[in-house]
């Protein structure tokens, strides 16, 4: 009798417990539907269920003005940033004098461009090998010869002062925050919000605060680096296996001597994957911070699109991505590169080759930059260019395929783009209120509609409604083409490994590339309207839709596949039912991806002509209206963490059914 008590206890219990999401599904379908009776009776509904009242928008551009005013005059805090800028100005006067002559301290002649070509040859054949040596070295020839080392030398000069700060801020807030749990519980909602905010937001506040130049553009890159520096850290040392402490600390080891010799050197990978991303979120951000002054190939790359130079464009394109691929391939070769250890008794010269190759090719370079002038600088009258040949190979592909992006230009523009466009705007602002807040009740429960809830009524409240409508527009039709890209690519290249390798490379290169340097070929093909910025958008957005897709179908255990083949199943079988279901949450997280990139490309391509949040903003850069920014800004981010919430929601519930995660 007990017995069957218990069964039908626990059946009992079963039936809750399964009819509760059903339930939630249920409600979830009712919001939508409340969603969908909005739009359709929207010519009957009152002017204040269409778009929010004037009187309703909170003013929180003004208030986030006086916060910023109170806190820069009243609190005096701007005599502390400015001592802060003058510290970075004198760094960054050291490293231009020493790489490009600024005639600062300590007023030495800069290096010339073979010394520094062959310490980069060094470096790279010492972190990887002769492949890295030639990219190293080649990378810095190519600068040369072109007549573009100036302006390369203003960027890494300020790449090198903004690393290693940001790499030491982030190493630091990343241990405070795995040492105090209330740290962490600050940092992370700071972290979601600032890896969400686009790349103008971060340049306002410090123009408010520092001015416009390279001191402007090297504290705004510390800033926008420092994120995933304190992710990476806080990674690296919650992985650190207990065994390896239980060491140190068997040994006497102190609190302090555990952290330095023992939990950070066993976190050194993952810390210097975060260095990696450091390097490469700086050079992103260095080249953008040509919109407040900062000199160097970003401004030179920003004022030849402005004037259509395409030739000149794709000359500094080149450099750009070069430098990229360089700092990433020598950044992960370094997070790889193990610890050498020799024998005992192993003599000085032996451990250090490299080293004493380095010093007698430095040496003989040097010298024969004192006679050769030409070894030391090459002037731009000296330099070779192959702007006229581009130029000549973009008018030959575009006689031809010039009718053909017109007529794509013209179909999307309005047939596609002015409609799609217009029927979000003709939304009323409660059905998208009620739409995302049943998605979120439909995949995570009243919790993440409330979320959900909070995140669209934020953006209604802030009065930029039909301009973050157009972004919504933009992003969504972008995100679609990327999917409708990316996913059958990554399906085709996953199905073999030797094409998921190239596949892999490929998307590890142009994930590299600043997103400054995919408007040169959507300007080129498309000039400057929405679908040259839709274009740009869906290129960069592909890569980790690609990248994603293959990765999640890799990671498919291959005791479920040997089943699928044990039962007799074809290859598309195979595929449909057993790959793609098991690569669901992976291809999702690329999903977000491709969302977030679309999102930050989106604002950029505001250069280019768009009328969305990203022109706004671009037009409170020029007008350093912190609070405007600032809003505009956290409307971008809300988009993106409200996708990145149900994205990562729906992800863990789905990988939870597929027994991937408990």
């Amino acid at each position: 009798m007990n017995t069957a008590v218990a069964s039908a206890h626990t059946v009992d219990s079963l039936v809750d417990r399964l009819a509760q999401p059903a339930n939630a599904r249920a409600f979830g379908l009712v919001l939508i539907a409340l969603a969908v009776a909005l739009a359709l009776l929207k010519p009957w509904l009152p002017e204040g269920l269409m778009r929010l009242p004037a009187l309703l928008v909170l003013p929180f551009s003004d208030g986030l003005n006086w916060l910023f005013n109170f806190i820069k005059d009243d609190l005096g805090f701007i005599h502390v940033t400015r001592a802060f800028a003058s510290g970075i100005e004198w760094l960054l006067d050291v490293t231009g004098n020493l790489l490009y002559g600024k005639r600062r301290w300590p007023r030495l002649e800069p290096i010339p461009w073979t010394v520094i070509a062959v310490s980069a040859a060094c470096l790279g054949y010492w972190l990887g090998g002769w492949r890295l040596a030639l990219l190293g070295g080649a990378t810095f020839v190519w600068i040369a010869l072109l007549g573009q080392w100036k302006w390369t030398m203003e960027t890494l000069s300020v790449i090198v002062v903004a690393v290693p700060l940001a790499v030491l801020l982030g190493l630091s807030l990343g241990v405070a925050a795995w040492k105090s749990r209330r740290v962490e519980a600050v940092l992370n909602p700071l972290l979601n919000i600032a890896q969400s905010l686009p790349h103008f937001s971060y340049m306002i506040p410090v123009v408010v605060f520092i001015g416009v130049g390279p001191k402007s553009g090297a504290i705004v890159t510390i800033i926008f680096a420092v994120p995933p520096m304190i992710r990476m850290t806080l990674l690296g040392l919650r992985k650190v296996a207990p065994e390896v402490v239980e060491s140190g600390e068997m040994c006497g080891a102190t609190r302090w001597q555990l952290l330095r010799y023992v939990r950070l050197p066993t976190a050194r990978t993952e810390i210097l994957v975060g260095v990696n991303q450091v390097i490469m979120q700086s050079l992103a951000m260095v080249v953008l911070a040509s919109f407040i002054g900062m000199p160097g190939l970003g401004q030179k790359l920003l004022q030849l699109l402005q004037s259509l130079k395409i030739g000149r464009s794709i000359e500094i394109g080149i450099t750009i991505v070069l430098l990229a691929v360089m700092l990433d391939r020598f950044s992960k070769a370094w997070a790889v590169r193990q610890p050498e250890h020799f024998e005992r008794g192993t003599s000085w010269v032996s451990r250090h080759q490299v080293l004493l190759v380095w010093v007698v090719l430095t040496a003989g370079v040097f010298a024969l930059a004192q006679v050769f002038p030409l070894a030391a600088e090459i002037g731009r009258r000296q330099a070779f260019t192959l702007s006229k040949e581009f130029d000549a190979v973009v008018g030959w592909m575009l006689e031809f395929i010039d009718p053909v992006t017109l007529a794509i230009r013209a179909f999307l523009i309005t047939q596609v783009l002015i409609p799609l466009r217009d029927a979000y705007l003709w939304l009323p602002f409660t059905s998208v209120l009620m739409l995302f807040a049943g998605i979120g009740w439909r995949v995570g429960g009243w919790r993440s509609a409330a979320s959900c809830f909070a995140y669209v009524a934020l953006i209604a409240l802030s009065g930029w409604w039909d301009r973050a409508m157009i972004t919504a527009y933009m992003v969504s039709f972008a995100v679609f083409l990327s999917a409708l890209i990316g996913l059958p690519l990554g399906v085709w290249a996953g199905r073999k490994e030797t094409r998921a390798q190239r596949v892999l490379l490929a998307c590890d290169t142009m994930q590299t590339f600043p997103s400054f340097i995919y408007l040169i070929p959507v300007i080129m093909l498309f000039g400057v309207n929405d679908v040259a910025a839709i274009a740009a958008v869906i290129v960069f957005g592909t890569v980790p839709m690609t990248r994603y897709t293959i990765e999640g179908l890799r990671g498919v255990p291959e005791n479920l596949l040997e089943a699928a083949d044990m039962s007799g199943a074809s290859e598309g079988q195979k595929l449909w039912r057993v790959s793609l279901p098991m690569a669901v949450p992976t291809i999702m997280v690329g999903l977000n991806q491709t969302v977030m990139f679309s999102l930050f490309m989106v604002i950029i391509a505001a250069f280019i002509g768009t009328q969305d949040l990203g022109q706004e903003m671009q037009r409170a850069l020029s007008s350093t209206d912190v609070g405007k920014g600032l809003v505009l800004g956290l409307c971008v981010a809300f988009m993106g963490l409200m996708v990145d919430h149900l994205i990562g929601k729906w992800g863990a519930e789905r990988s939870r059914l597929l027994g991937i995660t408990s």
